[in-house]
Parts: structure tokens; sequence; C-alpha cells
């Protein structure tokens, strides 16, 4: 009697082990908040948008740098798919939203998509 992973590894096309099936999208938001005058003031802003991307997309976010910075802040967002399309969709409705949000406080952004 063979085991099914045997079996699978006996007939299985080569191709068949590189597919990726998770493709992870790791997003880098960098925010300058030039009316923030308090750490309490700039709390208020990150929490604010960060309470708003996880509702809307159910994100995973957090601030990862410049925590006691009063006036900029870095955001990291973290995002599963098996689709990349809508991991590139995600970006942008991302960046969109921060920018309706908080006009003029997006500084810069950077991400990308690493399959698994």
């Amino acid at each position: 009697m063979i085991s099914l992973l045997a079996y699978l590894s006996l007939e299985a096309p080569a191709y068949f082990y590189h597919i990726s099936l998770m493709k992870v999208l790791i997003t880098k938001i960098v925010l300058i908040i030039p009316f923030s005058n308090s750490l309490k003031d700039k709390r208020r802003v990150v929490k604010a948008l960060k309470d708003r991307i996880w509702s809307k997309f159910r994100a995973s976010i957090s601030e990862i740098e410049d925590h006691d910075s009063i006036q900029r802040a870095v955001l990291g967002i973290v995002y599963v798919s098996k689709d990349k399309h809508i991991l590139d969709s995600m970006v942008n409705r991302v960046i969109d939203l921060v920018d309706e949000t908080y006009p003029g406080i997006l500084h810069n952004y950077e991400y990308t998509i690493e399959h698994y």
C-alpha cells in the first residue's frame, strides 16, 4: 500500500510544487502630521486611521517606527490573499483612504508582495 504523499510525489508534475498559493502584501506608510503638537494629537490621528483601515479592509496594521516622534508616524500593513490583483487593488484603496481621511499627511509609501 502506497501513501497518498508518495503517490502524489510520483504522479504530480514537477511544476506542481512551485505554485505559490499564498501571497502576502507588506506595506509601509510614512505619515507626516504637521498639525500635531503632542504625542496625544499624533496618537489620535494614528488610532483613527488604524481603526478605519481595519474596519474597512480587515488588514493587520500597526505603528512600527517613530513611536516618540510628535509629527511622524510609520504604519505597517499586512494582508494575505491568493490573488495578486486583489493585493494590488488593496494598496491603492488603502492609500486613497489615507488621502481622503487626512489630506496631505501621506509622505511616502512602499510595498512588496511575497509569494509562499
